[in-house]
Order: C-alpha cells, then structure tokens, then sequence
C-alpha cells in the first residue's frame, strides 16, 4: 500500500517539497500505517452511488493538464469491479479534449465532491476508450441521463484517498435551496400576519406603538 502511494502520489519531487516544509516525517509514518488505498471498497462504492457529478482529469502527451466535468443522474459512475470504474460518455461540444488527451496518454484522475457532507475523494488511474462493446454500453447507459451515448469510459483504480473537509464550502443541492426559498417566504407572510393581528387587539389608538 505505501508503494503505491509514493510512487503514484508522492514522488520524489514532492517529497522533496514536504521535508523542505517540515511535513515529511509525519507522511512517512502515514504511509507505513495505512497510506493510499489501491481498490474499492464497499465505503467507497456507497460513496459513488451517491454522486451525481464529479471531476475527470487527463494530460496531453506534453503534459498539459485539462479537466472535464462529468454530470448525470445519481451513481451514473457505476463500479464495475474493485479496481475498476466506469461511465458512458454522453455527446457534448465535440472539442474531444479529453478523448484526445486519453489517446496518447492514459494516466488520469477523478476528483468527487460532497458539498453538503463536506467530503472529497481523489483517485488516480488510468482511462481508456471502449466503442465496439455494446453489452459494455448497455450496463453503463443509464436512460434518464438523456443525450446520445457516444461511447465508453473505463477507469482502473490506482490508488484512492479521502481528503481532509477543510475549506470546503457546505452547499446542498437546488432541492434545498428551492425549499428553503419557500420557507422564507412564508415566514414573510406569517409575520406580516401575527403583526396584523396585534394592531387588531391593540385598537387603531394603540396600533402605531405596537407595531
């Protein structure tokens, strides 16, 4: 476990920059403890099932980094296997930056939000491109995503970790906010009501005051 952290997380070049900064020790023993994990497990499958968006990173073969946000309905990235994730790849703007990207290089990453619980995971791998599998399409197609599926992406798991909260800002989805919205307003109404209410039992003298 802690090789796979270091050669994939940590190289040498990090390393350097966390004894240079005092934090080096401390993620030597972390990595001797527990380090990265290198498959999924069922934490992580529950995690998934419950997104309905995350972050796909790639590189060109120079290196130079894109990332794509993936949207659809919830668990639309689906966990084929414990070291192995994967999506439909729906029609968009055609740019094709990232299946350029995955082309010529396949090292990749997803990044996954949890706003309202305050929590993130970053897994590395590698992605590739499948066209010609229809059974593939068909098991990761899911119908109420809309759009025409165009192909596949698999993506085997490398190593995962799930990020530390902090500075992430807590949001919740349209739902809440729409109810929330609606509670406002009729706390609104019902003030406007109660004050109504004691200007009537106070009497017209009395209601400039009590109001």
């Amino acid at each position: 476990m802690a090789q796979v952290f270091s050669d994939i997380a940590f190289t040498s070049a990090v390393k350097d920059q966390q004894t240079r900064l005092g934090s080096r020790a401390s993620y030597a023993r972390w990595e001797q403890k527990r380090g990265f994990a290198d498959r999924i497990t069922p934490e992580l499958i529950d995690f998934i099932a419950e997104r309905n968006s995350f972050y796909l990173g790639t590189a060109s073969a120079d290196g130079r980094p894109y990332i794509q946000h993936r949207g659809g309905p919830r668990g639309f990235l689906k966990v084929l296997d414990e070291h192995t994730l994967g999506f439909a790849d729906l029609g968009g703007n055609r740019q094709y930056i990232s299946l350029g990207n995955l082309c010529e290089n396949d090292r990749s990453f997803i990044f996954l939000m949890d706003y309202e619980q305050q929590q993130r995971i970053k897994i590395w791998g590698r992605a590739r491109v499948v066209e010609d599998d229809p059974e593939l399409l068909e098991t990761l197609t899911d119908p109420s995503a809309g759009g025409r599926v165009e192909r596949a992406i698999l993506f085997r798991v490398e190593a995962w970790d799930a990020n530390c909260r902090q500075h992430i800002p807590r949001l919740g989805p349209v739902e809440d906010a729409a109810a929330l919205s609606q509670l406002r307003a009729r706390i609104v109404e019902l003030e406007a009501e109660v004050r109504e209410l004691r200007e009537e039992r106070a009497g017209p003298e009395n209601a400039r005051a009590v109001a």
